[in-house]
């Protein structure tokens, strides 16, 4: 499957087409949680996109099927940390449509995300996942990818 699979890094031109797959990516999660935990609009978010991809404050790489269609993406930006001993990548986002599911397109874009790290300077990469039996397959595949538990729960609070 990958083989047919292009990889490129998105531009603002691409924000449209991955807001719309940021939709998807957050009515799942909220399927699977029953909860309305996130604010979406589409507008919004590709203006936003397009902001922090002209800003370089985000990077995107965005897999294109053999005819061009948006398969999935993998978002990243860089993070600071004195116990990470300097900067490294925070992983907010990984996205594969369903049809494009358990043929190594996720396990392709976390690889890319690894070599840009890499290319960086950055001493690794970060990923948070819910800590919920509902996200144990998600967990599992970053396991397979070489990221470890380290401990900790991601908290938030609204300002």
């Amino acid at each position: 499957m990958t083989k047919n699979v292009t990889i490129m890094a998105a531009t603002a031109d691409d924000a449209h087409e991955i807001a719309v797959m940021v939709g998807e990516l957050l009515n799942e999660i909220m399927d699977v949680i029953r909860l309305p935990s996130f604010h979406f609009d589409l507008r919004e978010t590709a203006d936003r996109l397009r902001d922090f991809l002209i800003r370089d404050k985000y990077f995107i790489f965005i897999a294109l099927d053999e005819c061009g269609k948006a398969a999935g993406f993998l978002s990243l930006y860089e993070s600071y940390a004195l116990y990470a001993e300097g900067t490294f990548g925070t992983l907010p986002e990984l996205y594969v449509r369903p049809p494009y599911r358990s043929k190594q397109l996720g396990a392709c874009l976390v690889s890319h995300a690894k070599s840009f790290g890499t290319s960086m300077g950055w001493k690794g990469l970060e990923v948070t996942t819910p800590p919920l039996p509902q996200f144990d397959r998600t967990l599992a595949f970053y396991e397979r990818e070489g990221f470890a538990i380290t401990g900790g729960r991601k908290l938030k609070v609204l300002l």
